[in-house]
């Protein structure tokens, strides 16, 4: 599972969602991409599973890059445990994905092989994603 080696501080706050990615809303490093359309807090064991389901499926053929990464730690209660008596402990990483952001790229693949391993990494993940290309200004 991704994780940070050391954060600055162990418990963090909620925060919010508002708005649409302003960076990381283009395909940079492969041919294509897989394009969140909604806002969610993306799990560190989601994003393996998407890994893997697209690594399995190109073979060992093309790159996988994950442009995620989930640095924000949430914390929860034990059950059946009274209020009050503080923040509970971190229980898992989340990355913070808003709607635009790419997630994963694919590169060294024909366009059917890319959409089918991206389609497989999106029925992993809790929210609706997109096919995307790169665009031919970009280089």
């Amino acid at each position: 599972m991704l994780m940070p080696k050391r954060v600055k501080h162990r418990r963090v706050q909620r925060g919010r969602m508002t708005g649409k990615a302003l960076r990381g809303n283009k395909v940079t490093y492969g041919e294509y991409g897989l394009q969140a359309t909604e806002p969610a807090w993306i799990k560190s064991n989601q994003i393996e599973a998407a890994r893997v389901a697209m690594t399995r499926y190109c073979k060992r053929f093309g790159k996988v890059w994950i442009k995620i990464f989930p640095d924000k730690p949430v914390t929860a209660r034990p059950a059946e445990t009274r209020m009050g008596k503080g923040k509970g402990n971190v229980e898992y990483w989340v990355a913070v994905v808003k709607p635009g952001r790419v997630m994963f790229e694919l590169g060294g693949v024909d366009e059917a092989t890319a959409r089918e391993a991206l389609r497989l990494a999106a029925n992993k993940l809790p929210i609706k994603c997109k096919f995307v290309k790169k665009e031919e200004g970009e280089q």
